[in-house]
């Protein structure tokens, strides 16, 4: 039997760990810690380099700009874009209480 695929299959009991593991860490050097030890280092640089196009595109910063900075695609660059402006508002949050310019 083939399991149907729902619109929000990545919300799911395993997410939901996940999520409660973040919200157990005390600080940014446990949170390093944990994200270097889930993550590859390419994966680690890549969700880098989509926030940091996020906030670029907060500041207009045109698609060419940002693909120069950070080596994202324009296809990476559109999908940041779509989840900024009509996403769950994730980016929006962190974007919001993350100190300008970094």
């Amino acid at each position: 039997m083939v399991k149907k695929k729902t619109k929000r299959h990545w919300d799911n009991p395993r997410t939901e760990a996940l999520v409660k593991a973040f919200s157990v860490l005390r600080g940014g050097a446990e949170i390093k810690n944990f994200l270097r030890d889930l993550l590859t280092e390419a994966e680690l640089v890549e969700f880098g380099h989509r926030l940091y196009a996020a906030r670029m595109l907060t500041s207009s910063v045109h698609y060419n700009g940002i693909a120069e900075k950070t080596g994202l695609s324009s296809t990476t660059i559109a999908r940041v874009k779509k989840w900024l402006k009509g996403g769950t508002g994730g980016y929006r949050t962190v974007l919001s209480r993350l100190p300008k310019g970094r």
